[in-house]
């Protein structure tokens, strides 16, 4: 007789991903402190990447980028590989204008298994190349992120006016 595997959630389990559910709704709504307040009662139940990571998610909103990138940090010591730290932590570099800083992090989020959206970090990355001048650079990147994201009209837009100015220049 073959064996039934149950999936059961415990009750912190279940409680975390409720208060996570709760911060993503509040930050839809524009309630920034609850959903702060969601997403500390979810890491308090049971710390994920996700909670943490939104929970820099909503103080980089705050412009609080040091604490977002503590945050961040904070969930990819649960899983190194959490695509969406490692782009958000670029990402909060970038808002700080340490763009060095943040290749770094959009290079590792590139190579990342855990990135629901892997062009994000293209994206970031040639809109860096983009502002330092390397064209070309930015050229690659947005190229990469469009192969990921067929058909994302915002991708195509910038990666045509790229490449005329790459071809005028």
């Amino acid at each position: 007789m073959a064996e039934i595997e149950l999936n059961v959630l415990s009750l912190e389990d279940y409680k975390s991903k409720q208060y996570l559910e709760d911060g993503k709704y509040h930050i839809s709504q524009g309630e920034l402190e609850l959903a702060l307040e969601s997403f500390q009662r979810s890491v308090e139940q049971k710390p994920s990447c996700e909670a943490l990571t939104y929970m820099g998610w909503v103080m980089g909103l705050k412009e609080d980028y040091d604490t977002a990138i503590d945050l961040c940090k904070r969930a990819l010591k649960i899983n190194p590989t959490y695509g969406l730290a490692l782009n958000d932590i670029g990402h909060y570099f970038i808002q700080k204008n340490e763009l060095g800083e943040a290749v770094t992090w959009l290079e590792r989020a590139k190579n990342a298994v855990d990135l629901a959206s892997p062009h994000f970090p293209h994206i970031n990355l040639g809109r860096i190349y983009s502002a330092l001048g390397d064209y070309s650079a930015a050229i690659v990147e947005f190229r990469s992120a469009l192969k990921l994201c067929p058909g994302h009209k915002e991708i195509q837009k910038v990666l045509k006016e790229l490449e005329e100015i790459e071809n005028n220049a």
